[in-house]
């Protein structure tokens, strides 16, 4: 394989700036001419969307959890391969996974297996010399992740960066690659109860508003170091990379052999695009869908995949589209393939009741109706529910067929409520939450509708869509 200039933004924790200092070096870069391949780490629909609208190439993601260390280096050498340069956003703290013990699941731990320099991001607002000690911290925890330059984030005045350039001498060993003026850094990225606001969702105003913003702080970054470290080979331990070298073909995507259509709009726009493409691969045709506005499904569609997103926030629009509620609790009777991951699960219960702290509080409850194709509701709430999952499928007969140890992902402010007793469940939890605590994946006639979503790495259960969408073009 040969060299990919790459680098990994990684951050202390969670809000320091990670995602907007991203957007910016992807912007700088891209200024200068550059291809650049983006990738998210983790199990995140909304940041690979910023990282996307930037580069005009789609941004994919890295998860150990999900994908495993085959899954990662082959989606990794895939995609880098037609790009001139690589950039990865991180995940929480660059230390932070499944395990206190060890690296699992953490940007760490995908720094060390595809062998790639890191850049820290340090939030200096709630202090000053005392940033050294973090930066010596993080540089000294685990010396087989390379730490190679620091970028400050969150600087009040001009005197805060000067204490803490005093006290990065002679005790950090790695350049300061940026100083970011407090303000910046958050400046139009809107957050909701599960993160940034999807650019899906976003008009042009708040585009251009977005890139104007970055573009500043791209201003305050050494681009010529960022580009050199990139660059650097000696940053790189080439055995690394050649044991864990896998043979990269051309896609073959397969005849098409069946359609299946995808709700794709600003309430459902959660959706990893390796699946899609794996779909694609095994011969579906991919069309999408709005339940928000559109009156009904594509024509001559076998299969529905309804992902994550936020259909809470437009509930009012989508109860009032009550041409597509019909369709869709129509078509599910005659027994078409129904695969609803979060969001998807909640558009398809009876109902979505609006009681979050993050609502108008003018507004008061709403109770807004669904498909109610699954008999039960769904109530915001103000308890997050985040996990990795793992979970048995035990339904031979359903879309996802009998699995063990299905590795996923749960991220919710709803919970599930009045379910019938003899209500039927694909998922038996072994970890995370579910619908019940022990189960998840409503099974209604031929649906699966789960709060855990799904890598399709594990190509048992596209594999398992396609071949009941073929059954249900026989009929």
């Amino acid at each position: 394989m040969s060299f990919i200039p790459s680098l990994i933004i990684a951050g202390t924790s969670s809000g320091v700036g990670k995602t907007t200092i991203t957007s910016a070096i992807l912007y700088g870069l891209k200024k200068r001419g550059w291809k650049i391949q983006s990738f998210k780490v983790g199990p995140d629909y909304i940041d690979p969307s910023y990282h996307t609208h930037i580069t005009d190439i789609q941004s994919r993601n890295l998860d150990y959890w999900l994908m495993g260390k085959k899954g990662i280096t082959r989606t990794f050498y895939q995609y880098a391969k037609n790009a001139d340069m690589v950039v990865i956003e991180g995940v929480m703290g660059l230390f932070d996974g499944i395990s206190g013990a060890n690296n699992l699941a953490s940007t760490a731990q995908i720094a060390e297996i595809l062998d790639i320099p890191v850049v820290l991001i340090i939030d200096a607002s709630k202090a000053a010399r005392s940033i050294a000690a973090v930066a010596y911290g993080f540089l000294n925890f685990d010396k087989k992740i390379r730490i190679v330059g620091v970028i400050i984030n969150k600087v009040a005045s001009d005197k805060h960066e000067k204490i803490i350039q005093e006290a990065f001498e002679d005790k950090i060993k790695v350049p300061i690659l940026g100083f970011i003026k407090r303000g910046n850094e958050q400046k139009n990225l809107k957050e909701r109860h599960l993160g940034l606001v999807p650019t899906k969702e976003l008009d042009e105003i708040k585009k251009k508003e977005f890139v104007q913003s970055i573009k500043s702080i791209a201003g305050e970054l050494d681009l010529n170091r960022i580009e050199d470290m990139m660059f650097d080979k000696k940053n790189r331990k080439y055995k690394k990379i050649e044991r864990f070298k896998v043979k990269i073909n051309n896609v073959n995507y397969n005849a098409v052999v069946t359609k299946i259509a995808v709700a794709l709009d600003a309430s459902f726009n959660f959706y990893y695009p390796d699946n899609l493409d794996i779909l694609r691969r095994y011969g579906a045709e991919i069309e999408f869908f709005s339940p928000l506005y559109d009156s009904k499904l594509p024509d001559n569609c076998s299969g529905l995949l309804i992902g994550g997103g936020f259909p809470e926030i437009l509930a009012e629009e989508l109860e009032k589209n009550h041409q597509m509620i019909k369709m869709l609790k129509d078509k599910a009777s005659d027994g078409i393939p129904i695969y609803a991951e979060c969001g998807g699960l909640m558009y398809l219960t009876k109902s979505i009741t609006e009681n979050f702290n993050s609502m108008d509080a003018n507004k008061g409850v709403k109770k807004r109706k669904m498909v109610g194709l699954v008999d039960a509701d769904t109530v915001m709430t103000n308890k997050l529910t985040l996990n990795y999952t793992l979970a048995d499928a035990v339904s031979q007969n359903s879309i996802a067929g009998k699995i063990n140890s299905v590795h996923g992902h749960e991220f919710h402010y709803s919970k599930i409520e009045n379910i019938p007793r003899d209500a039927k469940f694909n998922y038996i939890m072994k970890r995370g939450v579910g619908i019940t605590g022990n189960h998840d994946g409503f099974l209604i006639h031929n649906t699966l509708a789960s709060y855990m979503h799904v890598h399709f790495f594990n190509q048992k259960i596209p594999k398992r869509i396609i071949k009941n969408c073929l059954t249900y073009d026989k009929k």
